[in-house]
């Protein structure tokens, strides 16, 4: 009895919403679709499936995490060297804007070289004309995860698990996060 009670409750709080909505022709706009025109022009397939990685500098994945702060949050990018399980380069931001991934990538290659293959998700930063150019132009290899599929990227996602649980869940404070990157390496 109180299920079918509990559906009609809604169903009628749901049509009242509706009715409501057209009362006032106040509807919901429709869903922004943040990745943009021609998205699909800039989705590489996933390289790394059976490729065994033997040296340093032929595979980087990249990846953003957010990070928790005393006043909200901001936004850590990190490359990671698979086979040395090394952060080759990192930057902090206050905003998911492609340009600091770009940053972050140009000043590893500018400080290791230039890797064979860089993976990454199919996230709009990591997709974007920009960062796609710079890419090609240093002749790197783009590879990227399938949609919904964070292990293949799972040495950075290994990464920010530790990070996270054993750093800065546990001890971080502050808004101090910077020099606890050089202790993970």
């Amino acid at each position: 009895m109180y299920a079918s009670r509990q559906r009609t409750d809604n169903e009628l709080r749901a049509s009242q919403t509706f009715d409501a909505q057209s009362r006032h022709n106040a509807y919901l706009p429709p869903r922004r679709h943040l990745t943009g025109k021609g998205y699909n022009e800039y989705q590489y397939p996933y390289l790394l499936r059976n490729l065994e990685v033997t040296h340093v500098n032929q595979v980087w994945e990249i990846d953003i995490t957010y990070i928790p702060m005393q006043k909200g949050f901001m936004y850590l990018t990190a490359i990671i060297d698979v086979y040395s399980r090394y952060i080759v380069g990192w930057g902090l931001s206050n905003s998911l804007d492609a340009t600091e991934s770009l940053s972050v990538v140009k000043k590893a290659v500018n400080t290791y070289g230039a890797p064979e293959i860089i993976n990454s998700d199919q996230g709009v930063q990591f997709s974007c004309k920009q960062y796609v150019g710079y890419l090609k132009g240093e002749g790197i290899r783009i590879s990227m995860d399938g949609k919904g599929r964070c292990l293949d990227n799972i040495y950075i996602e290994r990464f920010w698990r530790t990070l996270k649980y054993q750093y800065i869940y546990l001890h971080v404070k502050t808004d101090e996060i910077a020099p606890l990157i050089p202790k993970l390496n």
